[in-house]
């Protein structure tokens, strides 16, 4: 027990035995400068600058422009532009999927090769093929009752204007015999119509042109993008009045009717009409004849 009370003893004499720190002049011995110590003093001191020497650098890296200098740190501005980029490649990919989707679109309205859908004739929107034969056409009591009441409430409505559910109203292309409708069972998705030699071709609603072109198999085509996912298709005309990019309005004449492509077996027009991808019977909205 000595021992260790001697051992402490002579640690604590020698932290707490001043000590002095002399500077001399080399030469003439001369006292400039001098300092009394104790080791205790020197580990204080030691201490509190080890702490604010951590403390001071810790705050440089964590709240000054400085860290962008510390190798693994990258910029606050490095950072902001990676984050727009980020958010801009995002979107450039969003828009590339939709271009890639509607280029797909105009592939098959150009090749013929697409799927059939059934659409509402009132609405123009895309709806579910449905299987006629599986169809109850005969009302049903509730049916009949609200037939009913619809008519008795009509008697004393005579005055309130009914608005049309039509999405979109279109303008005849020409005025001709249809000598080969619409058949889904034929493969021929669209109506040819027999005309004149040099008989204007109009669009059917405005619009903008996405295609206009001469094509080996179609000869001179022309597709317009209208409002509510709607395209319109005139092929084999004899010429073109209006280019890509170019913005058409109602009535107005884009083609000529002429016989041009290997498939032409006439003067007539080739007239498709396609709703979000998929091609529609374009008689049920338009009167040719």
């Amino acid at each position: 027990m000595s021992d260790k009370r001697l051992k402490r003893q002579r640690i604590k004499k020698k932290l707490f035995t001043k000590n002095r720190l002399v500077i001399l002049n080399e030469d003439t011995f001369e006292e400039i400068f001098s300092l009394r110590l104790t080791l205790m003093n020197v580990f204080v001191v030691a201490s509190v600058g080890a702490v604010l020497i951590i403390f001071v650098t810790t705050y440089i890296i964590a709240f000054t422009p400085l860290r962008e200098y510390i190798p693994g740190y990258a910029s606050s501005q490095l950072k902001k532009d990676a984050t727009e980029l980020a958010l801009k490649s995002d979107s450039l990919t969003n828009a590339l999927k939709k271009n890639e989707a509607y280029i797909t679109s105009i592939r098959k309205i150009l090749t013929g090769d697409v799927d059939y859908a059934k659409l509402n004739k009132d609405s123009i929107t895309a709806g579910q093929t449905l299987d006629e034969t599986k169809l109850n056409m005969e009302p049903g009591e509730a049916d009949l009752k609200l037939r009913k009441e619809v008519a008795q409430e009509d008697k004393y409505n005579l005055f309130e204007q009914a608005s049309s559910k039509a999405g979109a109203v279109l303008f005849s292309p020409v005025k001709g015999m249809v000598t080969e409708p619409y058949s889904i069972k034929n493969r021929h998705y669209a109506v040819d119509i027999a005309l004149a030699k040099d008989t204007p071709i109009k669009s059917i609603a405005a619009g903008s042109v996405i295609f206009a072109d001469w094509t080996p198999t179609n000869g001179n085509v022309i597709l317009l993008r209208h409002n509510d996912g709607l395209i319109s298709v005139y092929k084999h005309c004899e010429s073109l009045n209006a280019e890509q990019g170019d913005k058409v309005k109602t009535g107005e004449v884009i083609a000529i009717a002429g016989t041009t492509g290997e498939q032409s077996t006439g003067v007539h027009l080739h007239f498709e009409l396609w709703k979000d991808g998929y091609p529609i019977d374009p008689s049920q909205f338009i009167e040719f004849e």
